[in-house]
């Protein structure tokens, strides 16, 4: 990234919206628990992950890949970062010699370890129905055995992922009385650090089930984890996307607007071109389906998104103007969830798709 943000689009990051949700978030936890941000996909999109300032308040983070937990450790962050999937064999050396900890359910993986001298901190990851990695639990004493074979891998904690927390509490409370099970049999072979399995969903709705460490998620950058969530948790927006109005044109009626000519004007149109396309994570699929605001008021996009540009019909404006500015989703009149609802998919992937080549300005402003 430049120091200097010149281009119009940008993602606007609210550091003090971070930190008041990670307040409100504490509200769930007991004493004894501890917080391990999850700032993995360059921090849900928002470069949270860049900020010292920030990630130096908490003494472990998690991050999803080995090398992410490496650019951590280039930026500077000396404390303990935690690799939430299970590497691969080949990232070994890497993790040794980043001090990385791993979470660890591969016995070919332990295989590999065997043949390095060094340290290699580790969590044991319990399968207890998301399906997809995790050590079942009829398998755990023979993994359990395989980890003692080798001296130099130290267990410092033991966890699970939550499949349906947000919906189907029935099946959320059987994954968490088998990882129960797990933990009973982890902590007779070992002494273990941690204890965890409650992400953003969990801490919200499964408080009974809290051990000494929790992985909040997209509830730290201000959004819903599920339906219902912000009614049970105060949370502040973190991220806005916004550019600005670059070029103005009216044209007649009958005029073809964008690629495909999928957007013909029906009366005299003053048409607006916005420096933001799905090169920076503008799903293609709102063209001529969606809005942004402008001037406090929702504006079609119409035609066909492009890969740096769309086009904005401000007929119905007054005083519009090159350089206002426009918002993508503002967290008010139009929501992350509204725009992730308008491309049919969750407010997660809309966030942390958003591109590299747009710059992320913090600013510092609790939104009232």
């Amino acid at each position: 990234m430049l120091d200097e943000i010149t281009r119009p689009t940008v993602l606007e990051v609210n550091l003090d919206n971070f930190k008041y949700n990670i307040e409100q978030i504490k509200k769930f936890l007991k004493p004894e628990t501890r917080v391990m941000p999850v700032i993995k996909a360059e921090g849900y999109g928002t470069y949270i992950n860049t900020r010292l300032d920030i990630i130096n308040e908490f003494d472990i983070v998690a991050v999803a890949i080995v090398d992410e937990g490496v650019e951590l450790r280039n930026l500077g962050y000396k404390k303990d970062i935690f690799v939430l999937n299970q590497p691969y064999i080949t990232e070994i050396d890497k993790i040794i010699e980043n001090n990385l900890i791993v979470g660890v359910c591969s016995k070919e993986f332990l295989e590999g370890a065997k043949k390095k001298d060094s340290k290699l901190r580790v969590h044991i990851e319990i399968e207890t129905g998301m399906g997809r990695t995790g050590v079942e639990l009829n398998n755990l004493d023979s993994f359990i055995e395989k980890l003692k074979e080798n001296p130099n891998i130290k267990v410092e904690g033991v966890y699970t992922h939550l499949s349906s927390a947000d919906e189907d509490f029935e099946y959320t409370k059987q994954q968490l009385e088998k990882f129960e099970k797990a933990v009973g049999k982890v902590k007779e072979n070992f002494d273990i650090k941690y204890v965890h399995s409650l992400a953003s969903n969990g801490i919200i709705n499964f408080k009974e089930y809290q051990h000494n460490l929790v992985r909040p998620g997209i509830i730290m950058y201000g959004y819903e984890s599920g339906i219902g969530i912000k009614e049970k948790i105060d949370l502040k927006p973190v991220a806005t996307l916004k550019s600005k109005i670059t070029f103005l044109k009216e044209e007649e009626k009958g005029t073809s607007i964008s690629y495909g000519r999928r957007f013909v004007t029906k009366r005299k149109s003053k048409i607006a071109t916005v420096p933001v396309g799905y090169a920076d994570g503008l799903r293609r699929i709102l063209s001529n389906t969606s809005e942004v605001v402008i001037s406090n008021k929702k504006v079609p996009i119409i035609g066909s998104i492009c890969m740096d540009s769309f086009m904005v019909d401000v007929t119905d404006l007054e005083n519009v103007s090159i350089g206002d500015e426009v918002y993508i989703w503002d967290n008010k009149i139009i929501t992350l969830e509204d725009v992730a609802k308008k491309c049919d998919t969750i407010n997660y992937e809309i966030l942390s798709t958003i591109g590299k080549r747009v710059p992320r300005k913090f600013i510092n402003s609790i939104d009232k």
